[in-house]
């Protein structure tokens, strides 16, 4: 009796991380062209200086590069969209650059993690300099902020493991057969 191999059989793991990956990057592209039009409206706004407070250095500078990051995310999400097509087509220029885009990804959120901490930081030195709050009401703020920033950086930090991990099973043998 012959034996039949299936070579590129469909696996339910690309499957599945294709389809999670379209859901996701439709909502992401989305979500950024309704930012790119905010920050286009907004900043005219920044630049004309609208009676607005003065700002902290980091935070202007961020200000600054604001539509060019913004313009950056809505790039990537789109080419996430394109790849996770691509990668439930089983086509192999699409599983190297979803590999690709979640290795950019990974880099980002971790450079993000100190991103995350100076703004944070900054804006909130600057609130809580400036409010006519009790001290012992300023601690309990800080003490809020303090657990946020912690549950940020977890999240953080699982995200950057599980797109790890999707890394890893994309670039494994039998994964790298369907795409053959």
């Amino acid at each position: 009796m012959p034996q039949t191999f299936n070579v590129g059989a469909r696996s339910l793991f690309v499957t599945i991380t294709a389809w999670v990956a379209i859901v996701l990057s439709a909502l992401v592209s989305a979500s950024a062209v309704v930012q790119n039009a905010f920050v286009a409206s907004v900043a005219p706004l920044a630049a004309g200086g609208a009676n607005l407070p003065a700002l902290p250095l980091l935070t202007n500078l961020l200000l600054g590069y604001l539509p060019w990051v913004v313009g950056t995310g809505l790039l990537m999400s789109l080419l996430m969209l394109a790849s996770a097509i691509g990668l439930l087509l089983r086509l192999e220029w699409a599983r190297r650059t979803f590999i690709g885009v979640l290795m950019i990804a990974i880099v980002a959120n971790l450079l993000g993690l100190w991103l995350q901490h100076e703004v944070v930081q900054s804006v909130v030195t600057s609130a809580l300099a400036g409010s006519p709050l009790p001290p012992q009401a300023a601690d309990v703020f800080g003490g809020f902020v303090t657990a946020a920033r912690v549950m940020a950086a977890l999240v953080t930090l699982v995200t950057c493991i599980v797109f790890g991990w999707v890394i890893r099973r994309l670039m494994s043998a039998p994964v790298r057969q369907e795409f053959a």
